[in-house]
């Protein structure tokens, strides 16, 4: 075989400078100087022939071969990490890392708990969360960047036929009412009484609305007769809009656990209504698992659906 026209350390620098859009920030996370990186990069367009970057503007855009290098370089890079991680499998869980992907609300609320408990157990892994939404999530579980993902949001089609998706538990989507709201006196209320006050929202456009609504339509909520006084852009801001006494709102359960618990919010029951969310365990089957992968999957996963499920029990019968 032919020797091949570009080196592993090339490409980490075409990445680089793509991610970047500069070559000085592409050499300075690469801990290296910029003309070590413009020689670098000159050798690898003399060896393929091709410019890889349009340097006529201030930011170092790609050209269209330098598009298709890049993609092919990602998937390298990829195999590469995946090569050395079962290397380093071979010591056991004594070192090692763990990627775990999380959407949005999942990624804040939840994610910190589970990987306090996998640090517990495994110490010596090295963990990193990213949180996304659960499209761009789904998309660097099929590509390789992580590991593992946790999700409540719904994966596109295509996504379906190339992950392995696991549901593991559902999380309530839950009404809550300022403590001096005057339904705050009631234990329940009956879906009428919802159509009758004002709620606290997230923007018409936001993805975490869209499915807020299509879990309160196929609970049997009619979403267009909900009086909406106020859109916001945050979990956070609604439930803080809440406590201010500025309406009701539905958020996920897991999210407002300790204002529940401090009584800072109240959370009536809903006659003939239960909204849940299911959250799923999102893996690609063709991809190498580490063995700290397999550890998060087997103890912890488990461990924390039954923690849930009781923390959800307890609330209702605390209601």
């Amino acid at each position: 075989m032919a020797d091949l026209p570009f080196t592993l350390d090339q490409l980490r620098i075409l990445r680089a400078i793509a991610r970047h859009g500069s070559f000085k920030k592409a050499a300075d996370s690469l801990f290296v100087t910029q003309p070590a990186v413009s020689l670098q990069i000159q050798n690898l367009e003399k060896q393929l022939e091709v410019s890889l970057f349009d340097r006529g503007g201030r930011k170092a855009q790609l050209t269209e071969a330098g598009e298709v290098l890049l993609k092919y370089s990602d998937m390298i890079l990829n195999q590469c990490q995946e090569a050395c991680r079962a290397i380093n499998d071979l010591n056991s869980l004594k070192g090692g890392s763990l990627i775990i992907g999380a959407s949005q609300t999942t990624g804040t609320y939840l994610m910190p708990r589970m990987i306090g408990l996998f640090r517990q157990k495994f110490p010596d892994v090295t963990v990193e969360l990213q949180i996304h939404s659960t499209r761009r999530t789904g998309w660097s579980v099929a590509n390789g960047q992580i590991d593992l993902a946790i999700i409540g949001g719904e994966l596109p089609e295509e996504l379906k036929t190339i992950l392995e998706i696991t549901p593991f538990t559902s999380d309530e989507l839950a009404l809550i009412l300022p403590i001096n709201h005057t339904l705050a006196k009631s234990k329940e209320l009956t879906k009428e009484d919802l159509y009758r006050i004002g709620f606290i929202s997230l923007d018409y456009q936001s993805t975490t609305r869209k499915v807020v609504d299509q879990l309160l339509m196929r609970s049997g909520l009619d979403v267009q007769r909900l009086r909406i006084d106020m859109e916001l852009n945050s979990l956070e801001a609604i439930k803080n809009a809440v406590q201010s006494g500025l309406g009701a709102a539905f958020l996920p359960l897991v999210s407002i656990e300790r204002e529940l618990v401090s009584g800072d919010l109240y959370k009536p029951n809903i006659a003939d209504l239960a909204v849940k969310r299911q959250l799923k365990l999102i893996v690609h089957p063709g991809r190498y698992s580490s063995k700290a992968s397999q550890a998060f999957r087997e103890t912890i996963i488990p461990k924390f659906s039954s923690l849930l499920e009781g923390q959800q029990e307890n609330q209702k019968i605390g209601n």
